[in-house]
């Protein structure tokens, strides 16, 4: 059965609080490294994980527009955090605070992609399950995917632009 064929169990996992989830992965998004909590909670074993795409992992309540966001950060050389609903090999789901940073080589070019997840604050994740809702409807609200993606897009790009701050200081006031 493929991942995206496994139905959601509604179960949530959880890892420890001095636990950190870490995952490398080339351009492409390809896993390169992945430790054992990583592995443990997502369910997989080191060897599904590497050369898989770090979207193995991705859950279908997370908006793409956030996806999108965290891309671009990344191709303009930035850091970025996120709260992140991701789904486990067998269904369950997890949620992070992710900290995604691109890996430089000694010339700076950009050369992969480092992601550190924690457990994530309980009263942040209870603010942003409504506004994934409301960015997923946005998203399914149009026929055309891409269409779909760039209205959630705006409506992110519009709550931080009415906030008067960029996205990282948002989340961090969750």
């Amino acid at each position: 059965m493929a991942r995206q064929d496994v139905p959601l169990t509604g179960v949530e996992r959880f890892f420890d609080a001095d636990e950190v989830i870490v995952s490398k992965t080339d351009l492409k998004g390809r896993i390169t490294y992945a430790n054992r909590v990583f592995q443990r909670v997502a369910g997989y074993g080191e060897a599904e994980l590497m050369g898989a795409p770090h979207s193995i992992v991705r859950h279908p309540a997370m908006p793409r527009c956030v996806f999108k966001l965290l891309w671009d950060t990344l191709e303009a050389k930035q850091e970025i955090f996120a709260y992140v609903i991701n789904r486990a090999r067998n269904g369950d789901h997890y949620w992070v605070f992710a900290h995604v940073t691109p890996s430089f080589d000694a010339g700076g070019r950009v050369i992969g992609y480092h992601s550190s997840r924690r457990v994530p604050d309980r009263s942040a994740v209870d603010k942003v399950v409504p506004l994934y809702r409301t960015l997923l409807d946005i998203e399914n609200s149009h026929a055309d995917r891409k269409q779909g993606m760039a209205a959630g897009f705006a409506t992110v790009v519009g709550l931080l632009t009415e906030k008067g701050i960029g996205y990282d200081e948002f989340v961090f006031s969750l």
